[in-house]
């Protein structure tokens, strides 16, 4: 899977256990069990392992960075690395140690006349997303019996061209792999194995219509805060409110603004994310998956390959196949 670009994107860990395997070996009662009743571990900003910062910076990023990027780039492309990069392993790692739920944030560059798509955070990615596609349809085949969640969305500077040119290239490298959403059989890992099938796109854009592949938008629940305890409040009032009927996602993503950044020079997102960490995990701990209204789906973190919260997500799966057995 390895390229000379892909060469230079980081991939730090502590190690993380390996769950390349997980969902074959879960309970053989949640085989029927739909998988949006399963405790799924999920990367927010999958691809941000790579950031070029040699790119430009985004086309959405405010006009008075864009400026102060041209006169002080010195300073500004360091502090939006330690602020745009919310994960450190490749996606190949984030994939052995069982992330199932990605997260890809894809663009095209401003004034780039070429078709090449990134991910993009801030800055650009170094790992073009067709290259980061390719790895995932090459480990999926050497893992028969997992099953992915690709979240497609953002599509800044992209038109109708490189919409179709995109959604062509997925069909075409996941074939009979995807899932479609007209499927009429439950979406199990029973189903997906005999058919199968390994991964469920979704596709947060008009340009989907028309592809019985293509799935819409997963839910998904930010709280928009740099308070780990905000976040949490915000998640329990979701929960309050009671889950969405199919896949949602529940963030453990901390979130910073301009005056937050200018006021905390010595701070970056991973070290509040880490700190957070001991906090964020106890509350996952307590969280079960299923169809009742409080229950989680997919539970999306960032660095995940720095904290036990992967282990702790599958782990949830074993409450589900007690109550079920019960």
């Amino acid at each position: 899977m390895a390229d000379e670009t892909a060469a230079l994107c980081r991939d730090i860990s502590i190690k993380p256990q390996d769950h390349a395997d997980w969902m074959s070996q879960l309970p053989e009662i949640l085989r029927d069990e739909p998988l949006y009743n399963l405790a799924i571990p999920g990367s927010h900003d999958t691809m941000t392992y790579c950031l070029d910062l040699s790119s430009p910076l985004q086309e959405s990023m405010p006009h008075a960075l864009k400026v102060l990027d041209r006169i002080i780039p010195c300073i500004i492309r360091p502090c939006l690395s330690k602020w745009s990069t919310t994960q450190v392993q490749k996606i190949s790692a984030q994939l052995d140690i069982g992330i199932r739920y990605f997260d890809l944030r894809i663009a095209h560059k401003e004034h780039d006349t070429t078709k090449a798509l990134y991910c993009a955070h801030g800055v650009y990615t170094l790992l073009t997303v067709k290259d980061a596609l390719k790895d995932i349809a090459e480990w999926l085949t050497s893992h028969p019996k997992e099953v992915l969640l690709l979240a497609c969305s953002t599509f800044e500077g992209m038109n109708t061209v490189l919409h179709q040119d995109l959604i062509l290239f997925l069909k075409s490298l996941f074939g009979s792999k995807i899932f479609p959403r007209t499927c009429e059989k439950p979406a199990t890992l029973a189903t997906f194995w005999k058919l199968g099938h390994q991964v469920i796109i979704s596709y947060d854009h008009s340009a989907a219509s028309g592809h019985e592949e293509l799935w819409p938008k997963i839910p998904y629940w930010w709280a928009n805060q740099i308070d780990p305890s905000g976040v949490l409040s915000y998640l329990k009032e979701q929960q309050k409110g009671g889950r969405p009927d199919g896949f949602f996602v529940a963030g453990l993503n901390l979130t910073e603004d301009t005056k937050y950044i200018l006021t905390h020079p010595c701070q970056s997102i991973k070290s509040l994310t880490l700190q957070s960490s001991p906090q964020f995990l106890d509350w996952v701990k307590e969280q079960s998956p299923g169809p009742g209204s409080a229950c989680l789906n997919i539970i999306c973190g960032d660095f995940v390959g720095n904290s036990d919260l992967v282990s702790i997500v599958i782990d949830l799966n074993n409450k589900l196949a007690e109550r079920l057995t019960s």
